[in-house]
């Protein structure tokens, strides 16, 4: 069965706000990146602006839950809104089950980005519901990982 979590969103301060969950709930990050550090995508470069914000942060919460956000920046940042800025992150099990969701749960909604393999070895995808609430689909094939440490 696929896990839950709640993704969150920031203009620029990403860091600051993880910084101060963690004061709050302890712990480490096991991971943390910025968009400086991203591979390089054709036709696509990162702005100096964006290269220092948090392309993705995780924060475990309980041994169920996972805090996880990022900065936006770019074509994306205009889309930011103060109080709607997060998603509902679902790890899928199976590569199938990731379809599944994905596509159960877009129906008539607005895919952002469409289920694809990611330069991070997971196989993933982003969408806004019909009514309204953003989704994150994950799968993270054991195989891919093994290869990306």
């Amino acid at each position: 069965m696929a896990s839950v979590n709640v993704y969150l969103t920031f203009n620029g301060n990403c860091r600051e706000a993880f910084d101060f969950y963690k004061s709050v709930f302890g712990g480490e990050y096991p991971y943390i990146g910025t968009f400086g550090e991203m591979p390089p995508m054709e036709g696509k470069e990162t702005p100096e602006e964006d290269k220092d914000k948090i392309m993705h942060v995780t924060l475990p919460i309980s041994k169920e839950t996972v805090l996880m956000g990022s900065d936006t920046g770019g074509e994306w940042a205009s889309n930011f809104k103060a109080g709607n800025n997060f998603s509902i992150s679902i790890n899928a099990e199976s590569k199938e089950e990731a379809d599944k969701l994905f596509n159960g749960l877009s129906s008539e909604g607005h895919i952002t980005m469409p289920m694809a393999d990611t330069f991070w070895g997971a196989y993933f995808g982003m969408f806004t519901d019909k009514f309204g609430i953003n989704w994150m689909v994950n799968y993270d094939d054991p195989a891919k990982m093994q290869q990306h440490p």
